[in-house]
């Protein structure tokens, strides 16, 4: 039987990790214990069980979830979401992080390009089709 503590091996986080990894669409996964490396999880293989990561342990550090793209590491460049695992005294004793995909998504730089996109798609003509038009739902 796994244990998540302080001490926990790549292999106690393993078959959590592994459902986390098929529930997600198989994107990768990671956890670490606070004090030895981890795993990662990719493609549905273990691409490695001594990983670490700067956002695993700024979470091991903080002890609070985080969103960035890490600068450095694996996943420089690429957002990705980790949070700590605690234990029922609230003490931090890992972490498990996911590429963000929500994260890929810049709404602002959607919206810069916006008008582009709909002259692609559209064409010269109105576009949407004025009974397409919000205001004339309402």
């Amino acid at each position: 039987m796994s244990i998540i503590s302080p001490e926990s091996r790549p292999e106690d986080y393993e078959p959590l990790l592994m459902a986390f990894h098929n529930i997600v669409g198989k994107l990768p996964v990671t956890a670490r214990s606070t004090t030895r490396p981890g795993i990662l999880i990719m493609n549905g293989e273990i691409s490695s069980r001594e990983y670490t990561g700067p956002v695993l342990e700024k979470v091991i550090r903080e002890g609070r979830t985080i969103r960035e793209i890490p600068n450095s590491g694996r996943f420089k460049g690429i957002p990705v979401i980790v949070s700590p695992v605690t234990a029922v005294d609230g003490a931090t004793v890992g972490a498990v992080g996911i590429v963000d995909i929500t994260g890929i998504f810049d709404l602002a730089t959607l919206m810069d390009h916006q008008a582009t996109i709909i002259k692609q798609v559209c064409g010269t003509d109105p576009c949407p089709l004025p009974s397409e038009l919000v205001e004339s739902k309402r």
